[in-house]
């Protein structure tokens, strides 16, 4: 227990880092994943399309290959990104497809009625999905779009293989350099992302919960 007390201000810069990540990346999933998920149900083909290929793509291409292209290709092809910046890329582009595929079950989920009702009163199709679809499937779609960040806090773990100092790179480190107390910095790790994860599954119940209400 020791070796974690030591080095309690090397795991903070790593749960700090991790967070980072968490926050940008996720926002950025967010934002390309609503934009995609519009795209999904688009009328016109092209973007249909575009958008199809790149959830099934992303989605079933692993995270460390998708953080290898970043870390790796990006700079071999000129980028002077940080390796941060190049995980919080990777990250994003990763988690957005899973994002979409969540709004896109919320939006299955509107009754087709309404839409019709939209455009019989003469809105477009942005205004429809603006203002009528998406407010809605974003009600009941909450408690999977917590689930997607749950993962994603622990997806930001495979960044610490690609030179970012976050947690689990921190706690690798220690690991190594602590050969007799792996035990011991392997359980502070894991605690430090309990206490993103947990406060997070806490968030989805309560919103679940207040918004099967009003829903």
């Amino acid at each position: 227990m020791n070796v974690v007390i030591d080095n309690l201000p090397a795991y903070i810069e790593g749960f700090l880092q991790t967070v980072s990540l968490l926050l940008m990346a996720g926002a950025g999933a967010l934002v390309i994943g609503t934009i995609v998920a519009a795209m999904r149900i688009s009328p016109v083909p092209s973007l249909s399309g575009f958008a199809a290929v790149y959830t099934e793509l992303l989605r079933n291409t692993p995270l460390t290959l998708v953080l290898f292209f970043c870390a790796i290709i990006l700079p071999y092809l000129g980028s002077e990104l940080p390796y941060f910046w190049c995980a919080v890329i990777g990250l994003t582009l990763y988690t957005s497809p899973f994002v979409a595929e969540a709004l896109r079950s919320g939006i299955n989920g509107v009754p087709i009625g309404q839409a019709e009702a939209a455009r019989s009163l003469g809105l477009g199709f942005g205004q429809t999905v603006g203002l009528i679809i998406f407010p809605q499937a974003f009600r009941m779609v909450i408690p999977p779009l917590i689930s997607v960040l749950i993962a994603l806090t622990k997806n930001t773990s495979v960044a610490g293989a690609f030179f970012v100092a976050d947690l689990f790179g921190v706690g690798r480190e220690l690991a190594n350099a602590n050969g007799n107390a792996v035990v011991a910095v392997l359980l502070a790790v894991a605690t430090f992302y309990l206490l993103i994860t947990i406060p997070l599954g806490i968030l989805a119940a309560r919103l679940e919960k207040r918004f099967a209400v009003t829903r």
